[in-house]
């Protein structure tokens, strides 16, 4: 295993290169972009950007907004990391993005913060959507234990909290406009991220997907065996690694088959993800088209 998660590493550092990942982080401009941007084409040339349109007379009412939320940090160990995203308004500018992009019935608060545990969540309560430092430290962590230095990992840890954060997000829309799922949340979520990441946000979604898939795999050696995990809401870390792959091959196969060459992703897998990913887009865009702006 050990071998295996230095060579994904040896293959994401190819796959930067092909993106041309040597230029400045974008870290800063997190946000789901608006219909502005260039829609994205998938391998058949769809165009899978624009959302399916909508009449007016099916358009929600907009009556809410997502809402930047700052406490007082408590544990000494998070002060810098909870001045940086003060500083950078990291929360801002996600809640500018999606209000940018989304009508809500309601808002929604975006939180960053030292929970106590290692953990990510959306709360239904007080429609919150929180990223714990300790679960941003614990990414650090595992990127460090896998041979990166403190600034790649530093960089890798926001790429990972990107793809959870947007996980949570799509926690809070499926409970928020009463979404139909009809199978597991937890990867309807982990689909959702993957969307709004390689549809929306360019070479920082892309980077936000590799990172969390690497995450993935790191965790799932750690704790292979476990039999708790097996009953969890969520998927294996394994499967999740293995999905966010097949998402980012799918999106594009001219462009990452070094994930199949070099076998990350099956071949028996990997045939199918172009379709997988069409879906998967086409999905959310019809669930979402009455809530785009």
């Amino acid at each position: 295993m050990q071998r295996n998660l230095v060579n994904l590493a040896l293959v994401l550092g190819i796959l930067f290169v092909i993106m041309g990942c040597v230029c400045p982080s974008q870290r800063n401009q997190t946000s789901v972009q608006n219909s502005q941007s260039e829609p994205a084409t998938t391998s058949d040339n769809k165009t899978s950007g624009d959302p399916p349109s909508t009449s007016s007379k099916d358009k929600k009412k907009d009556e809410g907004d997502f809402v930047a939320e700052h406490e007082a940090v408590s544990n000494s160990r998070y002060v810098e990391i909870d001045r940086q995203i003060k500083r950078d308004k990291l929360l801002e500018r996600a809640a500018d993005g999606l209000n940018q992009a989304l009508i809500l019935p309601h808002d929604i608060f975006l939180r960053a913060q030292d929970c106590g545990e290692m953990n990510a969540y959306y709360k239904a309560e007080d429609s919150s959507v929180t990223v714990c430092y300790e679960l941003m430290e614990n990414f650090f962590n595992d990127f460090k234990s896998n041979g990166y230095d403190d600034k790649k990992a530093y960089d890798m840890m926001f790429d990972a909290t990107r793809f959870v954060f947007l996980h949570e997000i799509g926690h809070a829309l499926i409970d928020t406009y009463k979404l139909p799922i009809t199978a597991n949340e937890e990867d309807a979520a982990d689909r959702c991220s993957s969307f709004i990441n390689l549809e929306e946000l360019g070479q920082d979604g892309v980077k936000a997907v590799l990172a969390a898939a690497e995450a993935f795999q790191i965790e799932s050696k750690q704790s292979a065996g476990h039999a708790k995990n097996m009953a969890d809401e969520h998927l294996l870390q394994e499967q999740r690694f293995y999905n966010s792959l097949c998402m980012l091959y799918g999106s594009n196969p001219d462009k990452y088959p070094v994930i199949v060459e070099k076998g990350f992703l099956p071949k028996e897998r990997a045939v199918r993800c172009p379709t997988e990913y069409q879906r998967t887009v086409e999905s959310w865009q019809v669930l979402l088209a009455p809530w785009r702006k």
